[in-house]
């Protein structure tokens, strides 16, 4: 298929306003209990169930303005904190993608969600990367695919060599952080809140897509006790040679499920459409115009809209 180009519904109107209390009356918080990790995870709704998967430095918190629309259109909805993010366990290793998959799988089971082959799945950022390594890695379980806004490490092809222009440091300077020892610990510990303010404002479009309470949120969770070494151990494990070398083999074997891609203008462009044009029999998507690197929550509508549209065909 054609790449699209999808506008923004929030580009120029107010964005939504999260209800605590009408959220809650319609989702509920829980634990899947694996044999060897706890998974945290937030779910409402009946029918055919579609699966949400955030990034970093983000929690199922994410997708809070897109569940209750997909709720509305027929769907169990639930979204996911995988190993390491949000209120899930954070043990010491086991963040290359394979075992994240793998947990998922199991996830998915513990629930009852791919006994009948019905389970939709949508990721974004480090989610994308998540929910990519879980369709290649156990077919059976994905009907369908949907990613927001990453590059695939060791798939995407690298960015041009030498010293990137100044908006493209912005979007990427923290992948070269994030991995190395120590040294993001030991400069973000006590300035959570200032280093994450400082994230969403350089890399989405529209800043007033997270609020003064979202980024509360978002610091109580990336300061509680071994989160900050979870989520760059992502980054640690995956951008080495041998974690690079495992994306690329997923690589090999095309998926043939449907796959959606979309990328935003200020974040990767159509980067995330042209890759999984070569990794997938069947793709469709674009670019969201006037969006940030945060689809869910600078143009929730326009996701909903999209996700209800690709799960319900």
């Amino acid at each position: 298929m054609t790449e699209q180009i999808q506008q923004n519904a929030h580009a120029t109107g107010p964005l939504p306003v999260f209800n605590p209390g009408s959220f809650w009356n319609h989702f509920s918080r829980n634990y899947a209990i694996l044999d060897d990790i706890r998974l945290h995870y937030v779910e409402g709704g009946a029918g055919n169930p579609i699966l949400l998967i955030p990034g970093w430095p983000q929690s199922w918190y994410t997708w809070r303005h897109v569940m209750h629309t997909l709720v509305e259109t027929g769907h169990r909805v639930i979204a996911v904190d995988p190993r390491g993010i949000g209120d899930s366990d954070k043990p010491r290793d086991g963040y290359d993608l394979a075992t994240v998959a793998r947990d998922l799988h199991r996830f998915a089971g513990h629930l009852g969600l791919t006994g009948n082959g019905t389970l939709n799945v949508a990721g974004h950022d480090i989610g994308a990367w998540i929910g990519y390594a879980w369709a290649a890695d156990w077919p059976g379980d994905i009907r369908r695919l949907a990613l927001y806004d990453a590059a695939l490490p060791g798939i995407s092809p690298a960015g041009p060599g030498g010293i990137p222009d100044e908006t493209i440091n912005v979007r990427t300077w923290h992948f070269g952080f994030n991995r190395l020892d120590d040294l993001p610990e030991l400069l973000i510990s006590g300035r959570e809140r200032l280093y994450l303010d400082w994230l969403f404002r350089s890399k989405a479009r529209n800043p007033a897509a997270i609020t003064p309470t979202d980024l509360d949120e978002y610091t109580s969770i990336f300061s509680a006790p071994g989160a900050m070494r979870a989520a760059f151990a992502y980054y640690r494990t995956l951008f080495n040679a041998g974690g690079l070398e495992q994306n690329r083999l997923r690589a090999d074997k095309k998926l043939s499920i449907p796959v959606m891609a979309w990328g935003a203008d200020g974040g990767v462009g159509n980067r995330l459409y042209t890759t999984m044009r070569d990794v997938a029999n069947r793709v469709q998507g674009g670019v969201i115009k006037q969006c940030g690197h945060f689809p869910p929550e600078e143009a929730p509508d326009t996701v909903a809209g999209q996700l209800a549209d690709f799960f319900g065909d």
